[in-house]
């Protein structure tokens, strides 16, 4: 039999120190050490873990321990708390404050706000215009055929006061556009927008600007005081180009830009993320936060090197911000048309997120403009509609789930109006639609772009951290190294500025061929993606026989009934059972449990049935870490069939997702014999039950639990239809179960091979913070590119803070949160499974997250990173670098999503411009293509830092196709 797991010396003592005065006052039971679990058993109920005392005849009472054993339970407490660093008991409530308080809390509601009258707006001398009411009118219409704006909050629209117009635009600005205002003289108000880039003015123009920037601050207000949960603002005019002084690209009022300094100033908010990913550089948003270290600007936008709109330099990712605001700024410079969902999923899962969440925002605004999705004339990119929930979801769970997302541009209007209708219903609680097409790759010209923006900002971000780095020398020194990447500017830019604007046919159709394939694929993605889903969210199944599986020998066992029954318990006292569909519990048959295990193995439990206690304990001491009772099968078998009964609620579509509290644990028993507390491996049953009776292809399994799930991974190495991921403390191969199975480079077997992922931790500590790097960065790109028919999580909560066993840090809402990830997937079929952890405060604050997360209630937000930069970065922190970094070394062979992942950066970036030869010698020869000073067209400005805070013309949006320099040498080549 192998020795015991490696523990925390603190337990280790702990237990040994209640054992010595137990015996001492003749008032405990001792009993054999365990394994698997270690020395856990000693650990105060009142901080939450299993203590001794259950009744081997009836395991659903107890024995009340002895004065003296609580007595030696509270100094084992007290020094295991010592040694955590914790000063008092106080402090161990503390861990849990987050969840408790979200006992009270009900989801509110999610608001709407538009006016019907912005339909009015529209240009009188131009009916092809891109910006027309039909953006408008389109999206409410499909927002009300899936009865979206009847579940939502509708609040009434209001104007902005001008004092409100003026924290951000002159009192010129405003009362310039005012004058406006009802004027029915069309030459007049043509000539007028004449001089202004992509401007038309309509006599409405004035007040239903200031209706769109006093509905979006309205809409704040209502998020920011909680009285709703989320919001959409469904306006015209547009915002995001106007600046301080300057009417620009069909925006008047910078709505956005006006809102967050409303929630600056009015509600004192300190942290707000505005993310536009409008296929448009948002330069006049960017302009007003440039030196606001309070304003986290991120923007995704097409830039083909400055020839597309607005042409400027400081839409190139080297722009960070200044002063205060460096590092506040980020630009995804998008140098290619056709970018697909891959590309966007990638910037978001490999910078954007890690971002927000060591920002920590308290409000997300999103400058929602739907013109990079497939078939927009202007953007010409391939984002699908059902893309920009997946985009949206994983923010759902930040900011305390206060998101707005305001509408921007977007001119194909089937693209248009699904993609917004999809986000609000996002908003509402809805799972994120199927990608009916494979998610593509991201492409080469992505991997330049996001690399050179990380590099930028590496210095400024501890998340930021993991790719790793080379110097200069080794950048010379090199032959051919692909995974050196190298830092470059192209400057190309666009048609020198001009003094007036063209006002009519601004239009520019794409040819009619491509406009009638993109309408083809919009009607089959509609077609296809499956909008229904079940009204039940959540079932659950459970059942009190399971409490019956108990040691006979070790009343301090750490796996012991009352950690289903506690579970339950708090699942009741939140009110969360009434929600759920209750399932009735069976019995997995043998055939059932012959999917994942022998004939043999499973005859071997069954005639343990009946036996005496001391038979079954030299039975069970063949095995590692594995304790029997004479009703142990029973209570397996239940258990296997009760998860069972969840797959076929999920996959019958009687239910959205799933809870299984069941017990013993499943995922280190081995085809053919039981291992550490495990004797039938439930979810590997499960998968296996998935994958016959309905003829899955992909099944995911997450495996969470701090040890690895041995068993799991062997049943499953030669089988591509299951992707298993694991993520455990691993300390080199000497933590439970021990040896290199666990290990990264482990990916599996024959056809297998790849689909096996290990996230090994080599260190305690891992909290929060390294499991959400590990999701980003690894599990969730791996998961979307595998595209799985329905999700399995093996959720062990011992890497739980607090848990005797784990040494680890993960909060239960942490737990919610990687929960409401992984259930963007498989349309939301998730079946979270319990599986080890054993402090019963712990396991069951983190499971009633996970439910309360998959019901949709709200959970809090995990505090990552609020106080991470005042410290120098942990161990743990570290070590988890140094295991993600060999992980994707290893996994981005198998997974073409992480192949740009392992690149080096370089370690002092030097950001030069046109540090390209061929491309300068070009640009010096024909200067008069790209801008009217040489200087700058060239080599851009002389201290190349973007300037953010003047008022000059953003560019000329172009009324023809702009040639790209290859086009015009092309074009004038000498014969």
């Amino acid at each position: 039999m192998s020795p015991p797991i490696v523990t925390r010396r603190s337990a280790q003592q702990a237990k040994i120190q209640t054992r010595a005065m137990a015996s001492k006052s003749k008032t405990g039971t001792p009993g054999a050490p365990t394994a698997a679990g270690g020395s856990a058993g000693g650990i105060s109920s009142s901080s939450g873990s299993i203590s001794g005392g259950f009744n081997a005849a009836d395991p659903r009472k107890t024995n009340k321990p002895s004065a003296a054993l609580l007595e030696a339970k509270r100094r084992a407490r007290n020094n295991m708390l010592k040694n955590q660093g914790c000063g008092s008991q106080e402090s161990v409530t503390d861990i849990f404050q987050n969840a408790v308080n979200s006992k009270s809390m009900v989801r509110k509601p999610t608001a709407l706000i538009y006016d019907e009258s912005m339909s009015q707006h529209c240009c009188l001398w131009d009916k092809e215009h891109y910006e027309c009411p039909e953006r408008f009118t389109r999206v409410l219409e499909r927002c009300r055929e899936l009865n979206l704006t009847e579940r939502c909050l509708e609040l009434p629209s209001r104007s902005a006061t001008k004092d409100e117009i003026l924290r951000l635009h002159t009192e010129e600005h405003f009362e310039r556009l005012k004058e406006t205002s009802g004027i029915r003289d069309d030459e007049r108000m043509e000539e007028l927008s004449s001089r202004y880039d992509s401007i038309y003015i309509h006599p409405s123009t004035f007040e239903l600007s200031l209706l769109a920037s006093g509905s979006t601050i309205e809409l704040v207000d209502h998020l920011v005081t909680g009285k709703a949960q989320n919001g959409m603002a469904i306006i015209r005019p547009p915002g995001h180009h106007a600046m301080k002084a300057e009417y620009n690209g069909y925006c008047f009022f910078n709505n956005v830009a006006l809102a967050t300094r409303h929630a600056l100033d009015v509600h004192k908010l300190q942290r707000i993320l505005i993310i536009d990913y409008d296929v448009h550089h948002g330069q006049g948003t960017q302009r007003f936060f440039y030196n606001d270290p309070r304003v986290v600007y991120f923007s995704i936008h097409r830039f083909e090197h400055g020839s597309f709109w607005p042409h400027l330099h400081e839409s190139d990712y080297h722009a960070i911000g200044s002063e205060a605001g460096t590092g506040y700024n980020f630009n995804v410079p998008l140098n290619a048309t056709g970018m697909t969902n891959g590309d966007y999923l990638a910037i978001f899962q490999q910078l954007l997120l890690p971002v927000a969440l060591e920002f920590q925002p308290e409000l997300i605004i999103v400058s929602a403009g739907y013109d990079a999705a497939l078939g927009c004339p202007e953007g010409e990119m391939e984002v699908t509609p059902a893309c920009y929930p997946h985009l949206l979801n994983p923010l759902l769970r930040l900011a305390d789930a206060r998101v707005a997302v305001v509408l921007e541009g977007g001119y194909c209007l089937d693209s248009l109006a699904e993609g917004a209708a999809l986000t609000l219903r996002s908003l509402l609680g809805d799972p994120c639609p199927p990608l009916v097409e494979t998610v593509p790759l991201p492409r080469a010209e992505l991997a330049q772009a996001l690399l050179s923006c990380i590099a930028v900002h590496r210095p400024h971000w501890r998340c930021l951290q993991l790719q790793q780095t080379y110097d200069c020398a080794e950048l010379q020194d090199r032959d051919k190294d692909e995974d050196l990447h190298t830092v470059l500017r192209h400057w190309m830019g666009g048609p020198p500025p001009v003094d007036r604007y063209p006002t009519r046919d601004t239009a520019i159709p794409l040819p009619p061929e491509k406009v009638v394939s993109n309408a083809a694929r919009l009607q089959v993605l509609r077609a296809e993606t499956k909008l229904s889903v079940p009204s039940v969210k959540v079932c659950y199944a459970y059942d009190a026989q399971m409490l019956l599986h108990c040691n006979l020998n070790d009343t301090g066992h750490p796996e012991q009934p009352s950690r289903i029954q506690h579970i339950h318990k708090m699942h009741d006292d939140y009110g969360l059972l009434t929600q759920m569909k209750q399932l009735s519990a069976r019995a997995a048959t043998t055939d059932e449990v012959c999917l994942a295990h022998t004939r043999a193995h499973v005859n071997t439990v069954r005639r343990l049935l009946g036996r005496e206690p001391k038979e079954l304990h030299d039975a069970a001491g063949i095995y590692n870490s594995v304790y029997l009772h004479p009703r142990t099968f029973d209570c397996a078998v239940l258990a296997a069939g009760s998860v069972l009964q969840a797959v076929d609620s999920v996959l019958r579509g009687e239910s959205r997702s799933g809870i299984c509290n069941v017990r013993p644990p499943g995922h280190h028993a081995e085809q053919d014999h039981p291992h550490g507390f495990c004797i039938f491996n439930n979810v590997a049953i499960a998968a296996q039950y998935a994958i016959r009776d309905f003829g899955l292809e992909r099944v995911l399994i997450v495996d969470w639990d701090v040890h690895h799930g041995n068993g799991t991974q062997h049943i499953f190495e030669s089988n591509p239809k299951v992707l298993y991921i694991s993520l455990h403390r691993y300390e080199h191969g000497s933590f439970f179960p021990k040896g290199p199975d666990g290990n990264f480079d482990v990916v599996g077997k024959g056809a297998g091979r790849g689909f096996n992922v290990n996230i090994p931790w080599n260190k305690k500590g891992m909290g929060d913070l390294e499991y959400a790097l590990a999701f980003q960065q690894l599990v969730m790109p791996i998961a979307y590119e595998f595209n799985p028919q329905l999700v399995l999580v093996s959720a062990g909560f011992d890497a739980a803070i607090g848990d005797p066993l784990g040494g680890c840090k993960v909060t239960p809402e942490g737990y919610g949160m990687l929960t409401h990830w992984l259930s963007a997937l498989a349309s939301g079929r998730i079946i979270v499974c319990l599986e080890g952890g054993y402090n019963v405060n712990s396991i069951s604050y983190a499971m009633t997250m996970c439910t309360k997360t998959l019901l949709g209630d709200p959970v809090p937000t995990p505090q990552l990173g609020a106080t991470a930069l005042q410290k120098p970065p942990t161990v743990a922190f570290q070590s988890c670098v140094e295991s993600l970094q060999l992980c994707l070394q290893v996994q981005r062979n198998h997974w073409r999503s992480l192949e740009f992942v392992g690149r080096r950066l370089p370690r002092d970036p030097v950001v030069g411009e046109n540090n390209n030869e061929d491309f300068l010698t070009a640009s010096l020869r024909h200067l008069n293509i790209s801008n009217d000073d040489a200087t700058v067209a060239a080599s851009g400005p002389a201290d190349d830092r973007p300037d953010c805070g003047d008022e000059r013309p953003s560019g000329s949006k172009p009324k023809v196709k702009v040639k790209t320099l290859s086009d015009y040498l092309a074009d004038n080549k000498e014969h």
